[in-house]
């Protein structure tokens, strides 16, 4: 178990990661998409080699798909019947979140999560036909709003970016615990956009 000091100083460094994810998201969501994908590239892997509070310190690797805007969507909200889901994930237990709402866009549909948890946060995991062949077997994270993985709206719309699809934090080691894609986020396609299956 860490001192006392220890665990000050890493939930100082997880604060900072997170200002720099939020900030990061800022700036893509004020940019032209493919610029802020590249931007958003550019500091996820300087964070990913140098942040302490990185999933895999030092880690070099981050690979992508190249950039598609045809995986560009603005996803309609369409209210649910609310449901409470335990998500299962690489963690001892699952996670609570509400079920409230679906997300449709190009004929496919994803469910939308809010995090039970203090303030809450909007989550949206998927798997796709790449998953375990390509990408990350558990799914992929699209957005995350309480790490700041937030790509905006249009109106009423949701802005999805496939192409900003990231692995969870579990993908580089299993001493992190994530939630992961439930089985009603599994779209029947291969979605050949966002990050790559972590090498090593």
């Amino acid at each position: 178990m860490a001192s006392g000091e220890e665990f000050v100083s890493e939930t100082l460094e997880l604060l900072d990661w997170k200002r720099h994810v939020f900030a990061l998201y800022a700036e893509v969501r004020a940019l032209e998409p493919e610029l802020g994908w590249a931007r958003w590239r550019h500091v996820r892997a300087g964070l990913f080699r140098d942040h302490p509070q990185s999933p895999r310190p030092g880690y070099d690797r981050l690979d992508y798909f190249g950039y598609d805007p045809a995986w560009r969507f603005l996803a309609d909200v369409v209210p649910a019947e609310r449901e409470t889901r335990r998500i299962a994930g690489s963690g001892p237990a699952p996670v609570a979140f509400t079920r409230f709402a679906l997300a449709r866009f190009g004929g496919h549909e994803l469910e939308l999560f809010w995090l039970e948890a203090y303030g809450g946060g909007l989550f949206l995991p998927f798997r796709d036909a790449t998953s375990g062949s390509g990408t990350y077997g558990g799914g992929r994270y699209l957005l995350d709003t309480v790490k700041g993985a937030d790509l905006g709206a249009a109106g009423s719309r949701l802005v999805l970016d496939f192409n900003f699809a990231y692995n969870p934090s579990c993908a580089y080691d299993p001493g992190w615990a994530c939630p992961l894609s439930p089985p009603a986020n599994r779209l029947p396609l291969e979605v050949e956009a966002g990050e790559l299956e972590p090498v090593g």
